[in-house]
């Protein structure tokens, strides 16, 4: 059985300001889930404290798996990722870049080379994999950044505005990798955006977070968006 989340009434505050106010949610069936509200209402601080990189004030968050509670250890973390925006690159070539992930886990060289080769094949850079990748392009710089996350072959995959600040070709390039993968990985991924055409073109669940809640869902006719009413 796939590894799942619940999340229940988190809350979180910065200096008396709060973010979250009660969030809470059920991540059961692969798809993509598109997290949407304005900038500030909370979505890159939800997506953290789900991920596990940082710790809600209140509230549980719990992952399952065939019924029972996954322990919170290394070996959990290693089975979710989060894209940040801003893509963290080495001062070294683009294959060596994805390559890091599994390089920390010991994987053997031959596996690294297939794996980091296909996923780079998979975001249309493998042709690129020896150029540094500090002259990458900004849009160029994402996709290489979706790379390093699915060379991990996460069950969970996080991603944090992953079409901001990248031309339209881009966009659409990105777009496009986050359908794929919903079959690619047969996980779930859940996506934060502010975008309402991007969220209309690649989710399957559209939730909304307003004044700290996960208040509602919404359908939209001209995509595969599933009805989730009386579930929050």
């Amino acid at each position: 059985m796939a590894l799942s989340l619940i999340i229940s009434n988190i809350k979180k505050s910065y200096k008396d300001k709060k973010v979250l106010d009660g969030c809470s949610f059920s991540f059961e069936q692969s798809g993509v889930y598109v997290l949407m509200g304005p900038n500030g209402s909370g979505k890159s601080t939800l997506l953290r404290i789900c991920a596990l990189l940082e710790s809600p004030d209140d509230g549980e968050i719990i992952y399952y798996e065939d019924g029972k509670v996954v322990e919170n250890n290394l070996n959990l973390r290693r089975r979710i990722t989060l894209l940040l925006p801003n893509i963290g690159i080495f001062n070294t070539t683009v294959f060596k870049n994805v390559a890091y992930g599994l390089k920390i886990r010991g994987m053997n060289k031959g596996e690294i080379k297939e794996r980091v080769e296909k996923a780079l094949d998979f975001v249309g850079l493998l042709h690129k994999k020896k150029q540094n990748a500090l002259s990458l392009s900004s849009g160029e710089a994402k996709r290489m950044g979706i790379a390093r996350a699915i060379v991990l072959e996460p069950e969970f995959l996080f991603l944090d505005e992953p079409t901001a600040s990248v031309d339209q070709e881009n966009t659409e390039i990105i777009e496009n990798i986050i359908t794929q993968l919903k079959q690619r990985l047969n996980s779930i991924i859940i996506m934060a955006t502010h975008d309402y055409q991007s969220a209309k073109r690649t989710g399957d669940i559209l939730l909304f977070l307003e004044k700290g809640k996960l208040t509602r869902t919404s359908v939209c006719s001209e995509s595969p968006f599933q009805l989730l009413q009386g579930m929050l």
